[in-house]
C-alpha cells in the first residue's frame, strides 16, 4: 500500500486531468482498453516530466470484465474484482452530488505513481461504494462501461461534479482541467455553478453564467470519429437523474437542443479543443464545423511500451532514452545482430506464452504477425481472411498469427467477429497456425507488441480516431503493416518505416482492394524480406525506432499539451 501525504499534493496549483478509465497495471483494472492506457501513459509521462498534474478518475472496483473464450470463441464475461486497499490509500474525505434527488456520498482512494525521475502525481479515485450510500447507490461506481443509460449518466455525475468538488475537500488550487472525452464534461456545469457572477452586477441574467471564465479554465480532448460513440442523454432522463445545478435552458445552450451531447458541452466551453491525430481533426472538423479543433497527435511511454531485452539494448548504446525519447534518432550505433538478439529474446518470451496458454505449438523462426486491439467491426479483425484459400496458398508454412481483444459485453458484432475467428483457425489448422489468446490486458499487451514480427492493423477508414498499439511495437522495432488512418498517416514511410495496406488517406474505403492490396503486399514484400534479406529487415526496424518511436511518445505529446493548450 503506498502511504503519501496528501499535504504534499496540494501546495502548489495543478492541472486536473479527468478521465473515465486510467489504466495503470493489469492488477489495477480500471481500464478497458486504449482510451484508458493512453490516460495512463499520460500520468506517467507528466511524473517523468515534474509535470503538476492531479488524475481523476472512477474505482470501479469490479473492473472491466475478466474474458473466457469457449472452444468455439464463444466470449464469457466474468467479474474482474480486485482489493484497492492492495495499491491505494483511502481517504477520509467526502464530496456530495445529488442523483434522483439523493445525497450521494463520494469517498476517495489516493494512487500516487512515482518517476525515477523524482516526480510524483497523484491519482484520486472516486468511490461511491460507502456505508452511508444506499445499496443502489454504492454500486454506481463499480463497474467501468456497465449497466444502461442512466447508469452511465450516474457515472459521469460522479465523475465531473463529484471530482471538482472531491479536489475542492482536498485542497487542490486547479489551473486547468483537462477533459480525456466527454465523459467528464459535467464537471464544466459545476464550474459554471461555482463562478455564476452577482445577479446585480449583470444587466441580463444569461450573462450570470461566466462562460469565459469556464473556457478559460477548460481543455478538452476528443477521441472519437464515429458519431454513435458521443455519449448523449435525453433531457428526461437528465431532468430526473440529475440535480439542477444550472436552468435546463442554459445546459441546452451549450450541450445541444435535443438531447444532452457531452461532446459538444466540452467543445462548448473550453478553450483549447484537440484531435488525437492530424487525421482526426480533419474528421472532427467536419463533424462539428465552426469549432476551432487542433491536434496532438497521441503517444506511448517509452520505459512502460518496451521490452527487457530492448530497455537493456538501448541502456547500453542510448542512455537517457526513457526520459528522453528523442535520443532513438541514434539507433543507427546499435549494432544490427544485437538489435536481432534483443527481439528474438522478446519472440522466445511471447511464443514460450503462446504455447503454454494454448498448446499452438508454435515456432521461433515463423513470421509472426500480431492483431490485438478491441474486437468491434470497424477494426476489421478478419480482413486477413477475406480469402482464406488465397491466404493459405500465400502463408502455409511461411505465416503465424497471434489475435486477442475483448468484445464489449453489448457489443453482439464484435463478440460473433471472434468466433468467426476461431472458424477460421479450424479452417487452416495444419497450413497456418492461428490462435486467439484470451483475456487481453496491458501484461499479455506488452508481450505482443515486442515479440511479434509485424503489427497488423485493418481499421475501415476514417473510424481510428489514433492508434496506439502500432506505437508500442515500434519500440520493440517491430514493423507496421496498417491502413492509413490515425497516427500511422504520419509515421508511414513506405518500406521504410513499415508498410501501407490499401489507397491514400483521401480515397474512400473499399474492403475488397484492401483485401487485395494485403495479401499482394504480404506475398510479394513482407515475407521475401523477412525470409531472404534479414539486413533489409533489421534496417527498417531500426527505422521503426529512430522515426517512429522517437516521436510517438508520450513526453512529446504531454511537453505539446504545456505549451499549446495548459499555458494558454
Amino acid at each position: 500500500m503506498q502511504e503519501q501525504p496528501l499535504e504534499a499534493f496540494t501546495r502548489e496549483p495543478k492541472i486536473a486531468y479527468f478521465s473515465m478509465e486510467i489504466g495503470l497495471s493489469s492488477e489495477i483494472p480500471t481500464y478497458s482498453g486504449g482510451l484508458g492506457v493512453l490516460a495512463g501513459d499520460t500520468v506517467r509521462s507528466s511524473a517523468d516530466l515534474k509535470l503538476p498534474m492531479v488524475g481523476v478518475t472512477l474505482l470501479t472496483k469490479k473492473g472491466y470484465f475478466r474474458q473466457e473464450l469457449d472452444d468455439s470463441g464463444r466470449q464469457i464475461e466474468l467479474p474482474d474484482e480486485w482489493e484497492p486497499r492492495m495499491f491505494m490509500t483511502p481517504l477520509p474525505e467526502r464530496a456530495a452530488v445529488s442523483i434522483e434527488g439523493r445525497e450521494v456520498m463520494v469517498g476517495a482512494w489516493l494512487y500516487v505513481v512515482e518517476s525515477v525521475t523524482g516526480g510524483r502525481v497523484p491519482i484520486i479515485f472516486l468511490d461511491t461504494d460507502l456505508p452511508e450510500n444506499s445499496g443502489e447507490d454504492r454500486g454506481i461506481t463499480h463497474h467501468l462501461y456497465g449497466g444502461d443509460e442512466a447508469y452511465r449518466l450516474k457515472q459521469e455525475i460522479v465523475l465531473g461534479i463529484g471530482g471538482v468538488r472531491m479536489l475542492d475537500e482536498l485542497g487542490f488550487e486547479i489551473k486547468k482541467y483537462h477533459m480525456n472525452e466527454g465523459h467528464s464534461s459535467l464537471l464544466t456545469l459545476e464550474l459554471l455553478r461555482i463562478h455564476k457572477r452577482d445577479i446585480e452586477e449583470v444587466w441580463d441574467e444569461r450573462l450570470v453564467w461566466d462562460a469565459e471564465k469556464v473556457r478559460g479554465l477548460c481543455v478538452f480532448t476528443t477521441h472519437t470519429p464515429v458519431e454513435a460513440g458521443h455519449d448523449k442523454f435525453s433531457y428526461d432522463l437528465v431532468q430526473r437523474v440529475m440535480d439542477e445545478l444550472i436552468p435546463l435552458g442554459v445546459i441546452k445552450e451549450f450541450g445541444g437542443e435535443d438531447r444532452l451531447n457531452m461532446t459538444l458541452l466540452g467543445l462548448n466551453l473550453s478553450n483549447y479543443i484537440n484531435g488525437v491525430a492530424k487525421r482526426h481533426r480533419d474528421v472532427s472538423r467536419g463533424m462539428f464545423p465552426g469549432y476551432e479543433i487542433s491536434s496532438i497527435t497521441n503517444g506511448v511511454h517509452s520505459f512502460t511500451w518496451t521490452s527487457g531485452s530492448f530497455r537493456a539494448l538501448y541502456d547500453k548504446y542510448l542512455p537517457g532514452w526513457a526520459n528522453e525519447p528523442e535520443i532513438f534518432v541514434r539507433i543507427g550505433r546499435v549494432p544490427d545482430e544485437e538489435i536481432w538478439a534483443a527481439h528474438m529474446e522478446a519472440k522466445r518470451t511471447l511464443i514460450d506464452h503462446v504455447n503454454r496458454e494454448t498448446g499452438a505449438g508454435m515456432d521461433y523462426d515463423t513470421l509472426t504477425i500480431g492483431f490485438a486491439r478491441r474486437a468491434t467491426a470497424y477494426k476489421r479483425a478478419d480482413l486477413l481472411f477475406s480469402d482464406v484459400e488465397r491466404l493459405r496458398r500465400i502463408g502455409t508454412g511461411r505465416i503465424q498469427v497471434i489475435y486477442a481483444g475483448k468484445a464489449h459485453p453489448k457489443d453482439e458484432p464484435g463478440k460473433r467477429l471472434i468466433q468467426r475467428i476461431f472458424e477460421i483457425r479450424e479452417a487452416l489448422r495444419g497450413s497456418i497456425n492461428v490462435v486467439y489468446l484470451k483475456n487481453y490486458d496491458m501484461a499479455l499487451a506488452l508481450k505482443l507488441v515486442s515479440g511479434v514480427d509485424v503489427w497488423l492493423n485493418t481499421p475501415l477508414r476514417p473510424y481510428e480516431a489514433s492508434g496506439t498499439s502500432g506505437m508500442k511495437a515500434a519500440h520493440n522495432g517491430v514493423l507496421n503493416f496498417s491502413v492509413l488512418d490515425g497516427w500511422w498517416i504520419e509515421g508511414h514511410i513506405e518500406g521504410y518505416t513499415g508498410w501501407a495496406i490499401g489507397p491514400p488517406p483521401g480515397v474512400p474505403s473499399d474492403p475488397e482492394k484492401d483485401a487485395e492490396d494485403l495479401y499482394r503486399k504480404l506475398e510479394d514484400v513482407v515475407i521475401p524480406a523477412f525470409y531472404n534479406d534479414r539486413k533489409h529487415w533489421i534496417r527498417m526496424m531500426q527505422n521503426a525506432i529512430g522515426k517512429v518511436a522517437y516521436y510517438f511518445n508520450s513526453h512529446r505529446m504531454m511537453r505539446r499539451y504545456v505549451t499549446e493548450a495548459y499555458i494558454r
